[in-house]
């Protein structure tokens, strides 16, 4: 036989492996950790940023940006997102959605002028919401935005804003609408069943200083049921068929809203959200489809969704430090965070992943986990299996992207540092820790008060 050439010898790596206990419904308990955020160590972060400190991933904004337009831009030929501003309004986040393409979508005249004043055109700005002020609303008007109205009050005030202008103003109307087996959002919008929504409409076209150029639904938060939305849609279409009859009126846009889950874990559930949540795909098929097939396809209008929720909030984590711990009188051993519901509002509904920062092995036990204010409703967590964490140990949080940024208060704590970290790696703060001189910039001591600070 001929000579055979030796394979050249490879030396063996052993890699240790965390078998962790064998459980009643998973067969292994492995350790669980989290020492890098985008590949950024997190000891590092703390060291630089300090404790809490929210970090964001603009890898992860644009990877669900990418992934929510491509699933509806290749079952529709006219779609365009408008980044929800409550959901976020940090201007990091804000411009990195601008920058991918979206707009502004805005419920307030303070986010109006905060999406202006971050550079957005008001012809790319949706105005909702139930209380729009006269002067935001004349300004909304005249710069061209995307207006739809909550209620019968608002057509005497844009009738009254058009004859300002001295031109008509469009408008769009938004829609509650009864669902089976879904819980409507009916103190917003006009109802579509009752006939209301219909009626407001001819109210405002007999004017003839409005001009109705869309419809806007917008129905509910967290949905985790795809097929709601296809409901919802075939409803718009009827209706949008049944203003080409009786008005001879084109929509120029169909507003589907938000509403989408992201892999949060609301309280109560008994499977992770990331079995439970739909893919984009199938949001975009069941409410594209509907669409394509309820019209003509020369007159196929702008499909608009308000993204939020299911774009940022896996790009958010928060690390925070233990400051105690303790047991409680139950014998549940307790954590004591530098952060709480003050910075995360979110956790009266959502259980957080809460996971150490380095390596503590398979063992858990049952925690309790706290924020630091002197209040008993403070609870970030209950019945969570951690590994045995001492004082000065940190964790990182996550997902928490979504609305602590805009809900988050300066109650007994400062509100601290915000860094995203970029693509390439670099970590930049965008938005600083407070101090004591910007929480009471705004007071003002009565001179009657005698006593001078």
């Amino acid at each position: 036989m001929p000579d055979q050439a030796k394979k050249p010898y490879v030396k063996p790596i052993l890699t240790r492996q965390h078998a962790g206990f064998t459980g009643k419904f998973a067969p292994f308990a492995v350790s669980r950790y989290k020492d890098k955020i985008d590949g950024v160590e997190v000891k590092d972060l703390l060291a630089r940023f300090d404790s809490p400190v929210f970090v964001y991933s603009h890898r992860m904004l644009k990877k669900k940006y990418d992934s929510a337009f491509q699933a509806f831009s290749t079952r529709y030929p006219k779609v365009q997102f408008a980044w929800s501003y409550k959901t976020n309004y940090l201007r990091a986040v804000c411009r990195s959605f601008h920058d991918l393409g979206s707009w502004a979508e805005v419920v307030s005249g303070f986010e109006y002028d905060l999406a202006r004043s971050y550079g957005v055109p008001g012809d790319r700005i949706v105005y909702n919401g139930p209380s729009k002020s006269r002067a935001s609303l004349l300004r909304a008007a005249s710069e061209g935005a995307m207006i739809n109205i909550d209620g019968f009050d608002e057509i005497p005030e844009l009738e009254s804003i058009a004859a300002e202008l001295g031109r008509p103003v469009e408008f769009g109307v938004r829609l509650n609408m009864t669902i089976p087996g879904h819980a409507s959002w009916d103190r917003f919008g006009l109802s579509l069943e009752s006939g209301e929504a219909l009626h407001a409409v001819r109210r405002a076209l007999a004017g003839k200083k409005l001009s109705l150029v869309g419809i806007h639904a917008h129905l509910g938060t967290f949905i985790l049921e795809p097929q709601v939305y296809r409901e919802a849609v075939l409803k718009m279409v009827e209706l949008a068929k049944v203003l080409k009859h009786e008005f001879g009126i084109r929509l120029r846009y169909l507003d589907i809203g938000g509403g989408f889950a992201s892999k949060s874990k609301l309280k109560g559930s008994y499977l992770p959200t990331d079995q439970l949540a739909p893919d984009f795909d199938k949001y975009a098929e069941v409410i594209c489809s509907p669409i394509r097939d309820g019209f003509d396809q020369k007159e196929l209008p702008l499909l608009m969704l308000e993204t939020g929720r299911a774009l940022v909030d896996e790009a958010g984590s928060l690390i925070a430090t233990v400051v105690s711990t303790k047991k409680s009188p139950s014998g549940i051993r307790s954590l004591v965070l530098d952060a709480g519901v003050n910075l995360l509002f979110t956790s009266y509904w959502y259980d957080f992943d809460i996971v150490p920062t380095s390596d503590k092995g398979a063992f858990s036990e049952v925690h309790n986990v706290y924020g630091p204010l002197c209040m008993q409703i403070d609870i970030v967590g209950e019945n969570l299996r951690l590994p045995s964490l001492e004082k000065g140990e940190s964790v990182v949080i996550h997902p928490v992207g979504a609305y602590n940024n805009t809900q988050w208060m300066q109650f007994i704590q400062l509100r601290p540092r915000v860094v995203m970290i970029g693509e390439n790696g670099e970590v930049d703060i965008i938005r600083d820790a407070e101090s004591r001189d910007y929480v009471t910039q705004l007071d003002k001591v009565p001179p009657w008060l005698g006593r001078k600070d």
